[in-house]
């Protein structure tokens, strides 16, 4: 997958996961330094637990890029005590 394939299923992961996760006040750079963090280990999680990988702009790989950056926000949210839904 290209690189600009990645950032695009990186910043929307990362988009999609900021909403789940909370009231949608991130910015533009944590939204995609999250989401191509979240793409990399729903990738990696996907290819352990399901024989599945994050292969280009599809579904299944946006799925997995989405489940991932929300380990990721979780995660630093944890980290830097920030609560998960405000």
């Amino acid at each position: 997958m290209s690189i600009i394939a990645w950032l695009v299923v990186g910043f929307l992961a990362g988009w999609i996961a900021n909403m789940i996760m909370s009231s949608g006040r991130g910015g533009f750079v944590a939204d995609l330094l999250l989401g191509v963090v979240g793409a990399l280990v729903g990738g990696f999680l996907g290819s352990i637990l399901f024989g599945a990988d994050v292969t280009g702009f599809n579904i299944p790989s946006i799925l997995l890029s989405i489940l991932g950056a929300i380990v990721v926000v979780a995660i630093y949210r944890a980290v830097t005590r920030q609560p998960i839904r405000q």
